[in-house]
């Protein structure tokens, strides 16, 4: 548990008489997952525009109206505050937008369309999103440790196997294009997986308080785009 003490969610937390401390892990956090609210905001029928423009005015209310300052991440998920955070502020905006001080639609907005057709609502954008911010968070953590090890090329050429099961026909080809045998390519594409599914874990840290919403988060984004390790 002592690596939940010290995540950024939970610093906040242990911040709430000194605020400033806060702000900081605060900040990054809110950088760091900007793409779901945006998504949220976009999805709930703002142009492309209006849309930037909503979500940058929501963080700063969330930073300067201190609403996370209830929160609790021995129990909850940075997620779940964001969202339920975002929320109240919708509803302001549409209250807004009621009374005609703003208008957020733009009719005649083709991707506005799209968005509208696709079948989610703002929520399951916003969830979506953030799982996919997740990934995206821990496999650039992964290219630069490639990088790093001098592997470039070699990380662009598995990293398509890090969110399906290695199909033996492709991995052939790419051992082919290598010049390496079928097994030592699948044992790098293996190793690669592993560390790729601790960096996802490291990410989820920062966002929760606690092991059960951890294994809450992982179950999520299992279910959605992470795959079983292979057997």
């Amino acid at each position: 548990m002592s690596r939940f003490q010290t995540t950024r969610w939970s610093l906040i937390a242990t911040a709430r008489d000194h605020p400033s401390q806060a702000r900081d892990a605060l900040e990054h956090l809110c950088r760091a997952y900007r793409p779901p609210v945006l998504a949220f905001v976009r999805h709930s029928g703002y142009s492309a525009a209006d849309a930037e423009d909503v979500t940058q005015a929501f963080f700063v209310r969330f930073l300067e109206r201190g609403w996370y300052a209830d929160a609790d991440p021995g129990r909850g998920r940075f997620r779940s505050l964001l969202l339920s955070a975002l929320r109240r502020f919708m509803l302001d905006q549409h209250a807004l937008a009621v009374a005609g001080k703003r208008r957020g639609l733009h009719a005649g907005d083709d991707a506005l369309d799209a968005l509208a057709d696709d079948g989610e609502s703002p929520e399951q954008t916003f969830t979506r999103v953030w799982l996919s911010t997740v990934i995206a968070h821990a496999m650039a953590r992964l290219r630069v440790e490639w990088n790093q090890a001098g592997k470039g090329a070699r990380f662009e050429q598995l990293s398509a196997m890090l969110l399906e099961r290695s199909d033996p026909v492709e991995l052939h080809r790419l051992a082919d294009e290598a010049g390496l045998r079928a097994n030592t390519l699948a044992v790098q594409a293996h190793r690669m997986r592993q560390r790729f599914r601790q960096l996802v874990r490291l990410e989820l840290v920062q966002t929760v308080g606690s092991r059960e919403a951890l294994d809450e988060e992982l179950a999520e984004l299992r279910s959605v785009v992470l795959p079983e390790p292979p057997a």
